[in-house]
């Protein structure tokens, strides 16, 4: 009995606590979830390959509303449009299953209405379901809340497209294609809007950072712009790796795409979620 307590008290503290309590990332969850979500790519590629959606460039973009409406919605449980118990579905990682639910369901039904002929782009579709469910999440937070920080989006934006503009540029002009293709860009521009929105929060308006190494860093120079280098030392030798090391046969490529679209969400989530709520003011 000693030993299931001891268990019991372990989950509670590192898995459930954190949910709860909404208190955040520590090592033990970190390590858990990053791992749940690499075992999660392998299963939505071959269930992509089912489903006979090819994972392009077309498709990762059909997707970002859908990023879009799901870190809105996050910020409407943080903003307490929901109560206990509903509200830890919208917690992390909860929320990120239920998103993906809605998500696959609203790719099924776009791809049925392209198979009836009632559309002519079932990506078109998609993505503008994504958009309206982002809409409607808006128009929400606009209800039970007012904007109070509007220079605060302006500001991230720039900061993040300015960054990342300055980088397309001087690889462009050093003839380093890694940073020019399309793809690899956009998790460049998504990163840098993240490094920003953390910016922004915690120097400027008193925010805290959440995640284990982030804050340590953070901390550690007492400014979070230490997030910028850290973006770029992370995923440019990531983005080098998949793109120099992946063979080039269909399965390969496709897996390949499909890491990328969830590193573009990685860092687009959280920087949409943190610059809506800062703009509201939550």
């Amino acid at each position: 009995m000693a030993a299931l307590d001891e268990i019991l008290q372990f989950i509670n503290r590192y898995y459930l606590d954190p949910i709860f309590q909404d208190s955040g990332y520590n090592p033990v969850n970190t390590i858990t979830w990053a791992l749940i979500l690499g075992i999660c790519v392998f299963g939505v590629v071959r269930l992509m390959k089912k489903l006979d959606v090819e994972v392009d460039d077309h498709f990762i973009f059909s997707v970002i509303p859908f990023v879009l409406a799901g870190s809105s919605l996050r910020v409407l449980e943080d903003a307490g449009v929901f109560t206990a118990p509903l509200s830890y579905l919208f917690i992390t990682p909860n929320i990120y299953f239920m998103v993906f639910a809605v998500t696959l369901l609203c790719l099924v039904l776009s791809r049925w209405m392209y198979a009836l002929g009632k559309v002519a782009d079932w990506h078109r579709l998609f993505a503008m379901i994504g958009m309206f469910w982002f809409i409607c999440n808006i128009a929400a937070l606009l209800y039970v809340e007012d904007i109070s920080h509007p220079l605060i989006l302006l500001f991230i934006i720039s900061v993040g497209s300015l960054l990342a503009g300055i980088i397309y540029l001087i690889s462009k002009y050093a003839g380093l294609p890694l940073l020019t293709d399309r793809l690899n860009f956009a998790i460049v521009w998504a990163h840098l809007l993240d490094a920003s929105s953390t910016m922004a929060g915690v120097d400027m308006l008193g925010y805290y950072e959440k995640h284990v190494v982030p804050a340590y860093l953070i901390e550690l120079t007492g400014t979070a712009m230490v997030m910028y280098p850290l973006k770029l030392a992370i995923f440019i030798p990531v983005l080098y790796i998949l793109d120099s090391q992946f063979n080039d046969d269909e399965e390969a490529v496709s897996l390949r795409t499909f890491v990328k679209m969830v590193i573009i969400i990685l860092g687009l989530s959280p920087a949409c979620r943190n610059t809506i709520r800062m703009t509201f003011g939550i």
